[in-house]
């Protein structure tokens, strides 16, 4: 019986937990184009290239890489999409479809500004890599000898590489309620229970992060393994109040425990410096120990999480 009500509880949490999510939060897709560098060969380049093996083209498996990817205009071009994703993730929430998240309404003006930017920077990049263009597959001209084929590139790079993004909408749309009622409410079941899904993803998320981040610091607050002094960054204190950011920012509300753990959490890092940790060893202790009593915890939630998920499905 108690069982049953904790899990009603459970619940109850998680839906009103959605119902915020899906009055503040909107849903964003970001897509990219992107020139593949590898090139699987074709049957006779597997015989040519098994040759070399003493083996058969026919169970060989190869690629070929069409540029040098650590050109640095290539790479260049490359950390932009990189900046895109990991800035895009740490402003948004999971979501249960395919390449979308869940991005604060206020933050959309922000996103936007911020893709447009990178978007600019991206074709002035791509601009830069094809003046290396000719000088790349002269190099991979000389570097893959009778495997190069000249049919594989492009005449130029750029409208190769590009990004899109918008705002798909996730809602049942409001007309379906005079076409077909029932199949209506069938909608909105499904997307109740999509942002449900999304809720326990944020949780999970967060938790997972949270966890990693502690652990990180308490593992380089022991101290010394094998005689070794293990190295603490000033990174390990800056990761953690970056999460304390984020956290508070797209926060739903959604678990009480975890959000009582974020603030022991903050708590216990308040005001220390990096420094500090490295000149104190009593310091150093004393956060060691209060934050391995918040992993201990994080440890439990972590085994417990997936169980949950199973029973909501099952059900």
């Amino acid at each position: 019986m108690t069982a049953t009500i904790l899990e009603q509880s459970s619940q109850e949490t998680i839906t009103s937990a959605s119902l915020r999510m899906r009055s503040t939060m909107c849903a964003t897709r970001v897509n990219f184009v992107w020139f593949g560098t590898q090139k699987t060969l074709t049957r006779a380049q597997k015989d040519q290239a098994a040759e070399s093996f003493d083996a058969q083209g026919e169970f060989l498996r190869a690629e070929k890489k069409l540029l040098d990817t650590k050109n640095p205009r290539f790479k260049a071009v490359n950390s932009v999409r990189n900046a895109i994703r990991s800035v895009w993730s740490s402003m948004s929430l999971p979501f249960p479809e395919p390449a979308t998240r869940l991005i604060r309404r206020d933050m959309v003006p922000t996103f936007q500004n911020w893709m447009e930017e990178q978007r600019e920077r991206l074709q002035e990049t791509v601009q830069a890599l094809d003046e290396d263009y000719a000088a790349l597959k002269d190099a991979a001209r000389q570097r893959l000898g009778r495997l190069y084929n000249e049919a594989d590139y492009p005449h130029a790079l750029r409208g190769l590489f590009e990004v899109s993004w918008d705002f798909p909408n996730v809602e049942v749309p409001p007309y379906l309620r005079l076409v077909d009622p029932q199949l209506y409410e069938t909608e909105c079941e499904r997307v109740q229970a999509r942002f449900d899904e999304a809720v326990e993803m944020a949780e999970s998320a967060f938790i997972e992060e949270l966890s990693e981040l502690v652990s990180h610091l308490t593992d380089r607050l022991s101290g010394s393994q094998d005689g070794r002094t293990r190295i603490f960054r000033d990174s390990a204190i800056g990761n953690l109040n970056e999460f304390f950011e984020r956290f508070r920012s797209l926060n739903i509300r959604s678990n009480d425990q975890l959000d009582e753990l974020v603030s022991d959490c903050q708590r216990i890092v308040q005001g220390v410096q990096p420094q500090a940790l490295r000149d104190n060893a009593n310091l150093r202790q004393s956060v060691s120990r209060e934050l391995s009593s918040v992993q201990s915890v994080l440890d439990e939630l972590l085994v417990d999480r997936p169980r949950r998920r199973i029973i909501r499905t099952l059900k």
